[in-house]
């Protein structure tokens, strides 16, 4: 039998059931791959994907929905991703094109690569800020921070709830709930007793990455960026927002480096909802 066109090879949705291929899919174009990223993905999002009749997949890409489960008030993409061998022939603008159909006039967001930027500029996504990815071994020294931080138990978990909902601006309770299962570490910053940051510390190949990172203040923030890397035994990985240029600063400082600038791009608004001041890293790029 003839082998069928990419044209005609139909975009399902992913599941669970399609994580393996979903790495090896990451393993074919150079990236990690990072199947607990995945896990979580595929878990609290939508994946989109082409299989490949000769097997695994031809492309993927993951949609993460914040806000009312039946009118979603925003939408990441992540992990768009094209083999190899189907590569430059048009499969990752027609993926692209079928998930933005899909999610209708739902606003859209993702972190865009210098290789992606193009592509996605010419599907009607703006730039609309950028972030830095920082690696290496945190390096004690300095004052120490002021701000007392701990482990978070479950009965923090509303008002850490309560407190991501109000700096991200929409609902994302089913990202937030599972990152007691899917992070190393999930601490808390106080003030008087008021829960005022917090953060968590996933595992990734064989780094930890910083994320999300909520804080009321910078001050916060490097607390509680301390505080995870005095509680990690591996290098860290953080995506910062480049208008926290106090809180970039000091984290070379203490060891980490730059590695990438990613543009952070919208479609359908003119900037992401929520409190970018209070808001220093994403859980992930790939889900915002």
């Amino acid at each position: 039998m003839p082998t069928p066109s990419l044209d005609a090879l139909p975009i399902r949705r992913l599941t669970l059931r399609d994580l393996t291929a979903c790495a090896d899919l990451s393993e074919d174009r150079g990236w990690p791959r990072e199947e607990h990223k995945w896990g979580l993905l595929l878990s609290a999002g939508k994946g989109y994907g082409i299989a490949d009749p000769g097997g695994g997949l031809v492309s993927a890409c993951v949609v993460t929905e914040y806000g009312p489960r039946e009118y979603p008030a925003l939408g990441a993409i992540g992990m768009v991703l094209v083999a190899e061998r189907h590569a430059r022939q048009g499969v990752g603008r027609r993926l692209m094109r079928h998930v933005i159909s899909a999610m209708g006039t739902t606003p859209l967001t993702l972190h865009a690569t210098p290789n992606g930027r193009p592509l996605y500029e010419e599907l009607g996504f703006k730039v609309t800020g950028r972030a830095e990815m920082l690696r290496g071994r945190f390096v004690p020294g300095g004052p120490k921070p002021r701000i007392a931080t701990r482990a978070a138990t479950a009965e923090d978990l509303p008002a850490i709830l309560r407190l991501d909902e109000e700096v991200f601006g929409v609902d994302r309770t089913h990202i937030v709930t599972r990152l007691p299962a899917f992070a190393d570490h999930l601490r808390v910053a106080e003030d008087g007793g008021r829960l005022i940051g917090y953060a968590a510390a996933w595992p990734n190949m064989d780094t930890h990455v910083v994320g999300p990172l909520i804080a009321r203040d910078t001050g916060t923030a490097k607390a509680l960026l301390a505080s995870l890397a005095a509680h990690s035994d591996r290098p860290l990985r953080t995506d910062i927002d480049v208008r926290h240029e106090e809180l970039l600063a000091w984290a070379k400082e203490r060891g980490l480096a730059s590695v990438a600038f990613n543009a952070v791009m919208t479609y359908g608004i003119t900037e992401l909802p929520g409190v970018w001041q209070r808001r220093f890293a994403p859980v992930t790029v790939a889900a915002g």
